[in-house]
C-alpha cells in the first residue's frame, strides 16, 4: 500500500493503531524539549569561560589587580605563546588560537590605552 491508494479504511486503522498526540501531552513534549535546549546552551570557553567566573570578579581582573601594569601586560604576552606554541596539539586548535586572540587583544587594548 502506498499513500497514493490508501482507502479510508487504512486511514482508520492507521489512526486506531498509531493516535494523534493530543494538545496536554504536545505541551509536555515542547516543555521538555525547552528544558534540554536551555541546558544544551553552549558556554562560551573562549571570551568567558564558566570556570573563571566563580567569585564576585573575574579571574583575570583579579590577575591584573595582583600585578603591576609591565607584569599583566608579560602575562598577556605569555598567554597568547602559550596558546600559539601548542594550538596544533591539543586536538582544538581554533579554539586555542581563538584564545590566543583574546589575550593578544586584551593586550592590544592595553598598549593603546596606556
Amino acid at each position: 500500500m502506498s499513500i497514493n491508494n490508501a482507502t479510508p479504511q487504512d486511514w482508520d486503522r492507521l489512526r486506531k493503531k498509531h493516535p494523534a498526540i493530543d494538545e496536554s501531552l504536545m505541551k509536555v513534549y515542547l516543555d521538555m524539549a525547552d528544558a534540554e535546549a536551555e541546558e544544551e546552551e553552549e558556554e562560551d570557553v573562549v571570551n568567558n569561560p564558566d570556570h573563571y567566573n566563580t567569585g564576585s570578579i573575574e579571574c583575570i581582573e583579579g590577575i591584573q589587580a595582583s600585578m603591576s601594569a609591565e607584569a599583566f601586560a608579560g602575562y598577556l604576552k605569555g598567554n597568547c605563546m602559550k596558546y600559539l606554541w601548542r594550538y596544533d596539539y591539543k586536538g582544538k586548535p581554533v579554539e586555542d588560537l581563538q584564545k590566543a586572540g583574546w589575550y593578544l587583544n586584551r593586550l592590544t587594548d592595553m598598549v593603546e590605552n596606556s
